[in-house]
């Protein structure tokens, strides 16, 4: 039961690769479909529609040749992004703006705006200001409270810090993100 429990987790908390996927897999049928029209047109006796496959072969044998220096380096700039694209995304493990609370019984994930909406809360209460007044940000490895205080009212950066970190504490998040409180240097005015 833990294994599906951790698999049902992780598929979850990280998002599906089939998009890029899809993408690899049209652009290889794509050009698998170019080649074989160019290779019918060619058995039929006909003129290429693009470039005929053996010119095209010929060509890449001489390529430095007839080219401008900053047309190669452009293709190779393209070829070098798009496959960085391809390789980043099969390589780095992609995440969801969803963190997991550890449970015996059952697979919780929580959206990172649900932890930022009673984070805020949390923070609102212990600063002592208006919901307007303070906007939380979840990321996986942060939660950033920014808090603009009332005019003529010095508010406590370390309480604010301690109550947010108590609610994050008490949510016990996997993974556990630092917390960091900015006050604003401008304040609002009466409420």
């Amino acid at each position: 039961m833990r294994d599906i429990t951790a698999v049902i987790l992780k598929r979850e908390s990280r998002s599906s690769r089939a998009r890029i996927s899809i993408v690899a897999a049209i652009l290889v049928a794509l050009l698998a479909l170019y080649g074989l029209l160019e290779a019918m047109l060619r058995v039929l006796g006909q003129p290429a529609w693009l470039i005929e496959p053996l010119t095209a072969a010929e060509r890449l044998s001489r390529l430095p040749e007839g080219i401008l220096p900053a047309m190669l380096l452009a293709i190779g700039v393209l070829i070098f992004l798009v496959g960085f694209v391809f390789f980043a995304n099969a390589v780095v493990p992609g995440r969801r703006a969803r963190h997991v609370i550890p449970d015996p019984r059952v697979a919780v994930v929580v959206d990172d705006e649900v932890i930022a909406s009673a984070l805020a809360k949390r923070a609102r209460l212990a600063a002592g200001v208006t919901r307007e007044q303070v906007m939380v940000v979840v990321s996986a490895r942060t939660v950033q409270v920014n808090v603009r205080p009332t005019s003529g009212i010095l508010l406590d950066e370390v309480q604010i810090q301690a109550a947010v970190k108590a609610e994050l504490d008490a949510m016990a998040l996997e993974p556990t993100p630092s917390v960091r409180v900015h006050l604003a240097n401008s304040g609002v005015i009466g409420v």
